[in-house]
């Protein structure tokens, strides 16, 4: 007869199981911009749910101090992922490191000059945003699409923004920038629709992170007060979200935003 000690253990185990904590078991993920922040959330999600990760970002400090508990499940790699060469340098070094790649979270990103209306938008800040929000996003998407076409299997999730759909006044770059990220997530979704990948999309509202914080107070009133729920979103929130939609479970939605907005978008 067991004891009351071991039939807690039982339920404990079940519900583990029912929650889906091993649901990432023996699945390689690469997490942009793991740093801080969604990144980081969402990383910690995957590793706590049996997954092995490739945490990038350009703050290595940050990785190291963040993930030293995974070890060795994750493995850093800094890295400026607006240069495309270190881009594809990197993503040959994970495949062969973890010998595959299931998973693709394309989480960095900027918000850029803030409070600044569009005829008075330094087009240098423009081209920094994008090449960070979007440009990385399609530079890591296109080396990484290859290793998973030779599998018949992947989950690419870009994260963007109710920005991206909606505007922001003041955010032109940030807003543009995660609108082409939607864009793009349209196509690729289409592309590869047949083969056993999805690219799917995330359009938060404010998600409480440390790229939030930078904002001026002025600003994230002006997207708060637009939720109807009229609160930030959580890190907690967002990561349980992520999980699903690179998981294998989501296997029919592809080239699709998925909206975390508090009301916010009802379309």
């Amino acid at each position: 007869m067991k004891s009351k000690d071991q039939n807690d253990e039982a339920v404990f185990n079940a519900t583990m199981k029912k929650e889906g904590r091993d649901e990432f078991k023996g699945q390689v993920a690469i997490v942009t911009g793991a740093a801080s922040g969604l990144g980081f959330a969402i990383a910690n999600k995957l590793l706590s749910e049996g997954a092995m990760v490739a945490l990038l970002d350009i703050n290595q400090d940050g990785l190291d101090k963040g993930f030293q508990q995974y070890r060795p499940k994750s493995k850093v790699y800094p890295i400026d992922i607006t240069q495309e060469s270190l881009v594809n340098e990197t993503i040959a070094a994970i495949a062969e490191d973890f010998g595959k790649i299931d998973i693709l979270v394309n989480s960095a990103g900027i918000s850029g000059e803030t409070n600044v209306v569009s005829h008075e938008v330094d087009i240098r800040d423009i081209h920094k945003v994008f090449e960070v929000n979007f440009m990385s996003s399609f530079t890591i998407a296109k080396a990484v699409i290859p290793h998973m076409l030779k599998r018949n299997y992947g989950r690419i999730l870009h994260i963007a923004s109710i920005a991206g759909k909606e505007g922001n006044v003041g955010m032109l770059a940030y807003s543009s920038s995660k609108a082409a990220v939607i864009g793009m997530t349209k196509v690729q979704g289409k592309e590869y629709a047949e083969t056993g990948i999805t690219v799917n999309a995330l359009a938060p509202a404010v998600i409480r992170t440390p790229l939030v914080d930078a904002l001026p107070e002025q600003q994230i009133k002006y997207m708060t007060d637009k939720i109807p729920m009229k609160r930030c979103g959580t890190l907690e929130e967002a990561a349980d979200l992520v999980a699903y939609i690179v998981s294998k479970q989501n296997s029919f939605i592809t080239g699709f935003t998925f909206d975390l907005s508090g009301g916010r978008a009802t379309y």
